[in-house]
């Protein structure tokens, strides 16, 4: 079960740095940072809170009253990104934002951040660790995925087994990442071809190593159900050693895609329920 807080949290930019020509690294701080409940995962997330153009909000703000008082057209929007990192000594969260020019919300604003610029969030939310008991890690998805993947990697024992596949538009977006001896990353040039579909045959591809998998799969939605039915049908990983879930799905924006996520999970569940021969985990 993901663990979650509808804690608001005011924080101000405190620098940026390009990491590649679409990933944008954006380090928020500020005194209400203390004690966020960050570190027990490696995908925790919080939802951005961007305010509507012209809309004066309650000071201080609460967000509750702004759903009581306010039409839904004047509601802030939000826009979940994974937490890569967190110093709670230094009181700074990084989040890594994928930038694609001024269309969209959270990439454009990412791109013209400056220190001092003052944001809000939600959360944060996670559910998912790399079990150090595990007898190898299967780790994918695309650059929304990158810095869970990233933090996972972080967390690993020094002698993990894993294979990790990272689909990425071209060679420009590949970042070091931290690997020990017996992990396995590979790069996925998308290049002109749909977003998934290098991720997909890869891991499809993949000859699993021997025992118990952990696995952590996450990404654009179509994709993570092609690679959820593979995993749970085909492969027959237990369902309570896999955390896959789409994190987007391209042509929707985010409140779309909150807005549908529920039925694709229930009609997932009830594919693999009709193919394992079991009752769905959930209505």
């Amino acid at each position: 079960m993901a663990e979650r807080t509808r804690r608001v949290t005011t924080v101000r930019v405190v620098r940026t740095e390009r990491l590649t020509p679409h990933l944008i690294r954006v380090v928020l701080g500020g005194e209400e940072l203390a004690g966020l409940p960050v570190g027990g995962c490696t995908d925790h997330y919080v939802k951005l809170i961007f305010p509507r153009p012209q809309v004066r909000y309650p000071e201080p703000f609460d967000l509750a009253a702004v759903h009581r008082d306010l039409p839904r057209e004047q509601w802030p929007r939000l826009r979940s990104y994974t937490v890569r990192a967190f110093d709670p000594m230094a009181r700074e969260l990084i989040i890594d934002f994928v930038y694609h020019g001024e269309h969209g919300l959270a990439g454009p604003w990412a791109a013209a951040a400056r220190p001092g610029d003052v944001i809000r969030f939600l959360g944060p939310g996670g559910g998912y660790a790399p079990d150090p008991a595990a007898d190898w890690h299967l780790l994918a998805g695309d650059e929304s995925a990158l810095p869970a993947i990233a933090a996972a990697l972080e967390r690993l024992p020094a002698d993990a087994v894993a294979r990790v596949f990272v689909e990425v538009a071209d060679p420009a977006e590949e970042q070091k990442l931290p690997a020990g001896p017996d992990v396995e990353i590979v790069w996925l040039h998308r290049n002109a071809e749909p977003v998934g579909a290098a991720l997909v045959a890869a891991v499809t591809a993949l000859d699993f190593p021997p025992g118990d998998v952990h696995a952590f799969v996450h990404g654009e939605a179509d994709a993570v159900r092609r690679l959820r039915r593979l995993l749970r049908i085909d492969r027959a990983v237990p369902a309570d050693r896999l955390s896959i879930s789409g994190y987007w799905r391209r042509g929707v924006d985010d409140e779309g895609w909150r807005a549908a996520k529920a039925d694709w999970n229930r009609d997932a569940e009830a594919e693999e329920s009709a193919a394992l021969g079991a009752a769905p985990t959930s209505s």
